[in-house]
């Protein structure tokens, strides 16, 4: 039986922080600084942080981090068809949840979903072939039971498959009514940079969106990724901008039972957590003190802190979290002494 479409809250545009949304690029989309990600806490019971062992209490908890999402600005809300565990098991949640619970609100919605990474035997369940792309995709929509997605990436660049198939896969995606935009994921700069010259030398549709990785203690995109963005005009959104969790309070005293380092499935394991990482956290927690921030919010707010970073893209086990996180946006502004003083923090010198 379908459920009643929620109350949700009336003015949930109105106490955003200004400048909460945000252009991707030189495109017409606009996102919101933090944006909703489904890679963990979405999948099957008993592979979340809480260890939901039964499924109506693990969906009830997923319902609940999507409402007040919802409910504090947040329309972007991203996934892959490998997000679990298991591998599509995060779409067919959402899926359910979007269609028992958000009917009514679909055009306020930005829904992305990704291929790329392995998600069936055979030659042709993975990377970046025209084949892979089409079929995930169109495996995506019946599993997010939506007519289309907003948003749809080439979730990582395939050494093996001519970039122009790719590129290619991404145009018809659009084309065909199954995807609004296309982005791509974890592509180095120079690959960025093939892709839209490929999209313009063949009149293919642009991605408009780039996703990396980053984060105060993953600042790859830095040097060639961002100056890359920057030029031709793609909105990054970064994943990952806690460090899987590591850039928040969990860790400054040990390793609690439902971190993401006790999960088998996550990225994070217990040699992440050294005595020098715990020293540059507690640094870290101190400038974000002096800020009024928790040591989530300020990386968050320095994930934003570039006008070319459209998006910082969270991942969270319960509501109470994003509603904190969302307070990240309503201050973005480093001082050059707080910037000085994080880098030598990074660096490992004491603050």
């Amino acid at each position: 039986m379908s459920e009643v479409t929620p109350e949700f809250a009336g003015d949930r545009y109105d106490k955003t922080p200004e400048g909460w949304f945000r252009r991707s690029g030189r495109s017409g989309l606009l996102l919101p600084a933090i944006s909703m990600g489904c890679w963990h806490n979405f999948g099957d019971p008993g592979t979340d942080s809480a260890r939901h062992a039964d499924d109506h209490s693990l969906h009830e908890n997923a319902k609940a981090m999507l409402f007040a999402s919802f409910d504090n600005g947040i329309t972007h809300f991203d996934l892959a068809n490998n997000y679990g565990p298991s591998p599509g098991a995060a779409e067919t949640r959402v899926g359910r949840i979007l269609k028992e619970n958000f009917q009514g609100y679909r055009d306020e919605l930005i829904i992305s979903s990704k291929a790329g990474y392995w998600m069936w035997k055979g030659p042709y369940g993975e990377w970046g072939s025209r084949k892979y792309l089409t079929a995930s995709l169109d495996q995506s929509l019946k599993r997010l039971q939506l007519d289309y997605v907003d948003i749809f990436y080439s979730h990582r660049f395939d050494p093996n498959t001519p970039l122009e198939e790719t590129m290619f896969a991404l145009d018809s995606a659009v084309r065909s009514g199954k995807a609004l935009y296309v982005g791509i994921s974890s592509y180095s700069g120079e690959q960025t940079r093939r892709a839209i010259a490929i999209c313009e030398a063949h009149n293919y549709v642009k991605p408009i969106i780039h996703q990396p990785s980053y984060s105060m203690l993953n600042r790859w995109i830095e040097p060639d990724l961002l100056p890359a963005t920057g030029d031709l005009g793609i909105g990054v959104i970064a994943f990952c901008p806690l460090a899987q969790g590591l850039l928040t309070d969990k860790y400054l005293n040990g390793i609690p039972d439902d971190s993401r380092v006790r999960q088998p499935a996550g990225a994070l394991n217990e040699g992440s957590i050294t005595p020098e990482t715990v020293a540059k956290l507690k640094g870290l927690q101190g400038v974000a003190k002096e800020r009024g921030q928790s040591l989530a919010q300020m990386a968050l707010s320095w994930s934003l802190r570039d006008s070319r970073v459209t998006s910082a893209l969270i991942g969270a086990s319960r509501a109470e979290q994003i509603v904190e996180n969302v307070k990240a946006a309503e201050n973005v502004i480093f001082s050059q002494e707080e910037i000085t003083l994080i880098d030598g923090i990074l660096a490992g010198k004491t603050a």
